[in-house]
């Protein structure tokens, strides 16, 4: 939680998912109410993204990798962090503690630090349906994190029509969550 007068930071984590390219849409309604943003992406979601200009609208470095022992960190800290979309596979290493890319580093260490954390899954309904993503959601939001997942998000897909729904991904639920889970939380 921050204190008056001192700025908000969003770290936003993308997961290699299709909604990925459009990153740019959550920074800018993030932007609109007055988060300075940060793009933090896993390795595989690099690809993705048009790191170049997500740079350029948020004034700051895409990071997705860890930095070196000694270097300074070149990204203000984190006031609260929003992953979208989230992977299964980034859900299920997240809840096992697994901190193998810098992305998940941020997120294992996020709990501990009791950030307020919103997590918005984009998956088919075969990946979902594996037994340790459910229990991993459940964890996750036993920890205090806010995943935004259920048909009343949106409606799953099928393996290979990812790319079919990207438009149907609601970036707009993001931040009133986590706007509501800093207020409610910690």
């Amino acid at each position: 939680m921050t204190t008056p007068g001192t700025p908000r930071v969003l770290y936003v984590i993308a997961c290699a998912a299709p909604p990925a390219r459009d990153v740019a849409v959550l920074v800018r309604l993030a932007q609109e109410r007055g988060w300075e943003v940060c793009v933090i992406t896993t390795p595989n979601a690099r690809a993705f993204v048009d790191a170049p200009a997500l740079e350029e609208l948020t004034g700051h470095p895409v990071r997705s990798e860890y930095k070196r022992p000694g270097d300074a960190d070149v990204l203000p800290a984190p006031t609260a962090i929003a992953v979208a979309p989230a992977t299964v596979n980034t859900v299920i290493k997240w809840a096992l503690g697994i901190a193998d890319t810098l992305a998940l580093g941020l997120l294992t260490e996020a709990i501990g630090k009791q950030l307020p954390v919103v997590a918005m899954p984009f998956t088919n309904r075969a990946q979902a349906a594996h037994p340790k993503f459910g229990r991993s959601i459940e964890e996750l939001r036993e920890w205090g994190v806010r995943v935004l997942y259920g048909p009343d998000v949106y409606e799953l897909h099928e393996p290979g029509a990812g790319g079919d729904h990207v438009d149907a991904y609601p970036w707009h639920l993001l931040l009133p969550a986590l706007e509501q889970t800093s207020r409610t939380s910690r």
